[in-house]
């Protein structure tokens, strides 16, 4: 679907009320102005989840969770994001825009939904003919409840059993051609695509069946598994099979296991690990990434421990790291040579599994353990070509506690072996608390000028740290302010003399106070989901948290007072060039319209 109108989902935003939407899944408390709730996205004693009617966000301070109404029924409700936007939409009464060709769209997807649930029926409806097929899967250990759970099913030997049943008509016949039920031979035949195999439909995140896999019963009898082709509605890079399932048995889901195959996460299911998905016939993609963290905090991924597993396990770790949020947790888990997770379920049961993936390798430890195998860590130059290999993944971390922890860890195995004494390293964790921000935010350009960064002195006896000291930011400052009430942008006119001050944030603030003004009435919630998948966006969620004191009406006198002095600061900034132009050239070097300039600037307001 093309993208949504912006002024839809502001006026989507400005109608729902966001304590409604989160009070009819989580209890609130109210707080001020404000609700509270003990975070429904993680485990905590104590409320650290705030709703704002005002603003129309929710945010925790603990785990950094946040957003819009939109947001929350993505995370909570586990939908994607038009259909969280339709969930809205129904509840004020109002009807999501779409164009002629989405409509057209809509209705054939439809079709398409119907057809794959017929087959899925037909399937099912075959296993039960099939005495082989009941017998594969009672071996298996497979009983009727997880038969019924999953939806498995049989495809028939044959090549017309499927297309003879449902593809009555010409009509019916194309929907499951493009549904990926069909092949066809170089002659022009049409045939089914699967024959005599077990068969697992894929559900997607609604439970809708999208697509299948088939495992054969004879080892000798084509590939082990065969999956349905891409169509319009199964991208295999994009989908879990077993999501749906684990979502139905946990509302709140406490673990994601990741393993390769169909009969893995049945067996896992079938001993009581609940929480097993599988990608398809995949490696472990960025989109399986967003999707395992936007269901669970923790995530493992199992795999063999041949050379094949490590490389799929690397593989996966790559997709993870850039969705490596505060929070969120990855581990391996390696199996023994000739094991696979439904092996080592049925052997050792749900315990031993569980005792296994207790055992699971963090994924720092196994980021460095795998990284180092091609160096030499004895020598120096080992050391720097980790470092060097190192720093390339670990910058794409999102910032955090996480990054930091990552950097520290290559710190520590790229840099010379020495030991210290116990005070001296407390002394030395100390400093590195104290001044990590700081120096991060030096890194990243956001300190503003007159930013003073001390760094805590000690001696033997009595060691105090000293706490940074830091002038007030006023671009951050002003941001700040806008967020919590857009209307001041109105304030204001164009052109911006501060538009082209040299400072971190600028060309955000001038983002801001352009977007405000353009969409008249937008709220903070939907400045928010504006910038919600940017890199700005969870900077600008903790500024939107802040809370100033005094009234709202005098937010507008220090808003254009914070934009005034941005003016002076640039009107200062164009008298250094011009001086620095002087003393380069002289003042006769200097055009009449320069000498005009610098006359202006310094009698105009400073």
């Amino acid at each position: 679907m093309a993208r949504l109108p912006d002024a839809f989902i502001d006026d989507l935003l400005a109608r729902t009320d966001i304590v409604e939407v989160v009070g009819s899944r989580v209890p609130l408390k109210r707080q001020g102005r404000e609700y509270s709730a003990r975070c429904p996205f993680h485990d905590e004693r104590s409320p650290s989840f705030t709703v704002s009617p005002t603003k129309q966000f929710y945010h925790c301070f603990g785990c950094g969770a946040h957003g819009t109404a939109i947001s929350f029924l993505m995370n909570y409700d586990r939908l994607e994001f038009l259909d969280a936007v339709e969930e809205l939409a129904k509840r004020c009464g109002i009807e999501v825009p779409r164009d002629t060709q989405q409509r057209e769209q809509s209705g054939e997807s439809r079709e398409l939904y119907s057809a794959l649930e017929a087959a899925a029926r037909f399937f099912v409806q075959q296993l039960q003919g099939s005495a082989k097929a009941r017998e594969y899967l009672d071996r298996r250990g497979v009983d009727a409840e997880n038969r019924t759970r999953f939806g498995i099913g049989y495809a028939p030997d044959g090549f017309n059993g499927l297309k003879d049943a449902l593809g009555t008509d010409e009509r019916r016949l194309s929907l499951l051609d493009k549904t990926g039920m069909l092949s066809k031979n170089d002659s022009g035949r049409i045939y089914d695509k699967f024959r005599d195999r077990v068969m697992f439909p894929i559900h997607d995140r609604r439970g809708r069946v999208i697509a299948f896999g088939g495992r054969v019963l004879d080892k000798d009898d084509g590939p082990k598994y065969l999956n349905s082709p891409e169509t319009a509605l199964f991208h295999k890079g994009r989908e879990l099979y077993g999501l749906w399932q684990v979502r139905q048995a946990h509302s709140k889901i406490p673990r994601l296991i990741v393993v390769e195959g169909y009969m893995d996460v049945v067996a896992l299911f079938q001993y009581g690990v609940d929480t097993a998905v599988a990608t398809l016939g995949t490696a472990t993609t960025p989109d399986h990434a967003e999707l395992l963290f936007r269901n669970a905090a923790d995530v493992f991924f199992c795999f063999d421990g041949d050379r094949a597993g490590r490389g799929a396990a690397w593989k996966a770790l790559e997709s993870v790291l850039p969705r490596m949020r505060d929070g969120r947790q990855a581990f391996f888990l390696f199996l023994p040579e000739g094991e696979d997770p439904d092996s080592i379920v049925r052997k050792e049961g749900a315990a031993g599994f569980d005792a296994r993936l207790q055992s699971a390798k963090p994924l720092s430890e196994f980021f460095f353990e795998q990284l180092s195998f091609e160096v030499d860590l004895s020598t120096p130059d080992g050391k720097s070509r980790l470092a060097e290999k190192s720093k390339q993944l670990i910058q794409k971390i999102p910032e955090g506690e996480f990054r930091d922890h990552m950097e520290q860890l290559s710190l520590r195995k790229t840099s010379s072996t020495f030991s210290v004494g116990k005070e001296t390293a407390n002394w030395a964790k100390q400093i590195s608390d104290e001044i990590g921000d700081d120096l991060r935010a030096l890194a990243k350009g956001d300190i503003p000028k007159g930013y003073a960064v001390r760094v805590p002195t000690r001696n033997a006896n009595n060691y105090r740290p000293v706490n940074p000291v830091a002038k007030r930011s006023l671009v951050r400052y002003a941001i700040a302010l806008l967020l919590q009430q857009p209307a001041l942008a109105e304030a204001i006119e164009p052109p911006y003399l501060f538009g082209v001050l040299r400072q971190p944030g600028i060309s955000l603030l001038m983002e801001l106070i352009t977007l405000a003004r353009e969409r008249p009435g937008i709220g903070t919630g939907a400045i928010l989901e504006h910038f919600a998948e940017r890199e700005e966006g969870a900077a600008l969620q903790k500024l939107a948290m802040q809370v100033f004191p005094g009234e709202v009406a005098a937010w507008r006198t220090e808003f254009l007072d914070a934009l005034a002095q941005l003016d002076r600061q640039t009107r200062q900034q164009r008298i250094d060039e011009l001086q620095a132009r002087i003393n380069e050239v002289g003042m006769s070097g200097l055009g009449e319209a320069e000498k005009a300039e610098l006359r202006e600037l310094h009698s105009g307001p400073r």
